[in-house]
């Protein structure tokens, strides 16, 4: 028998969480169709004049059965727009804006490739809840770090250069003249070349412990005619090597480092004096009342899935999480030594801290 006290139900709140329950189940299996609307082309396609599933299945040379399941569901989830009269569909140019230009700031469907990626290691990480172990982010599928790229990378592309450089002190100053940049963790290198571009007489150097995102990242360098002055390098963020950096950039993966502050003090005796260390991280309140919202429960749920992993994979094993705060990361600045930290600017999703010694 069990010993779960029974009290009665309140009709109206069991409707209403049955109502959340749907949504959500409605969300995660859109994921999956978001993911092949871009892989296919099919939001590229929509973009131009409405069309319906047969003029989109030979427009697109897809089979025009799956199309008219795929475009159903994008409509009834409100991702693409349906005309009952014509029985065409069609992109708003607000649904066009962010589900078909990949150069957008609001482009969104890297978010779903990159949470599709890490649902796949969930029978692991359930395991892991009962033993403890990690998980290195190099042991994740490939969706993770495709999708994590196209996930940041349009608000990196959005505010890196107008506004979180400018925020800080002196920094845009010195790279206009020509400076010394070291991206750690940089991944497949999305904000390194971004701040190369802007910056053509600054040298820049990308880390990264991930052969395979190096590896990437070197590609495109080369694909974007920038190998002469960018250069990335497989290197952990506690060894990377150089000591004469004008600027260190880490982007939102300081809370996933298994000793943030070994690499925090490894940092701070890589610049050059007077050097700033710029550290963007989640957008996330010192209290956890302060992150129950939407973007909280994202980055909860990504933090539980590949951040804590990735930190218990490693050593020291802080586990800081995504959701760390303001609080949590100036501490970790000042027990490495630097004496100046600041909020320097936030979005949304991101906050930016500048560190000096």
């Amino acid at each position: 028998m069990s010993t779960m006290q029974t009290q009665p139900v309140d009709t109206d709140r069991l409707n209403a969480f049955l109502g959340k329950f749907v949504n959500d189940l409605g969300a995660s299996v859109h994921a999956g169709m978001v993911v092949i609307g871009e892989k296919l082309g099919l939001y590229k396609a929509l973009a131009g004049d409405p069309m319906t599933s047969k003029e989109l299945a030979r427009k697109t040379g897809m089979d025009e059965r799956y199309l008219r399941e795929w475009l159903a569901s994008q409509a009834a989830g409100g991702y693409i727009t349906y005309d009952d009269s014509t029985h065409r569909f069609s992109l708003t140019p607000e649904q066009a804006f962010t589900l078909a230009d990949g150069e957008s700031p609001a482009y969104l469907p890297g978010a779903f490739e990159l949470a599709l990626g890490a649902l796949a290691a969930v029978p692991r990480i359930a395991d892991s809840f009962r033993t403890g172990a990690g998980m290195g982010w190099h042991e994740h599928a490939d969706g993770v770090f495709h999708g994590c790229e196209k996930f940041f990378r349009p608000g990196y592309a959005a505010n890196l250069v107008t506004s979180w450089i400018p925020a800080l002190d002196h920094v845009q100053a010195k790279l206009e003249r020509g400076g010394r940049v070291a991206d750690v963790g940089c991944g497949t290198g999305a904000s390194t070349l971004l701040m190369a571009k802007a910056f053509p007489k600054s040298r820049f150097f990308g880390f990264d412990y991930h052969d395979k995102s190096v590896e990437a990242a070197n590609e495109k360098a080369r694909q974007e005619g920038l190998s002469d002055r960018v250069t990335f390098e497989v290197a952990k963020a506690k060894e990377f090597p150089g000591n004469d950096y004008d600027f260190v950039a880490v982007f939102d993966c300081l809370h996933d480092m298994g000793d943030p502050i070994g690499a925090a003090t490894h940092v701070r005796k890589s610049l050059a004096p007077g050097g700033t260390w710029m550290i963007v991280e989640p957008y996330a309140g010192d209290e956890l009342k302060d992150n129950l919202n939407p973007v909280g429960r994202v980055y909860y749920s990504f933090s539980t899935l590949l951040c804590t992993p990735c930190s218990r994979s490693q050593e020291v094993g802080l586990c800081l999480g995504a959701q760390a705060g303001e609080a949590a990361i100036r501490g970790v600045a000042l027990e490495a030594g630097f004496s100046h930290f600041r909020r320097a600017a936030e979005t949304p999703f991101n906050i930016v801290y500048e560190a000096r010694a």
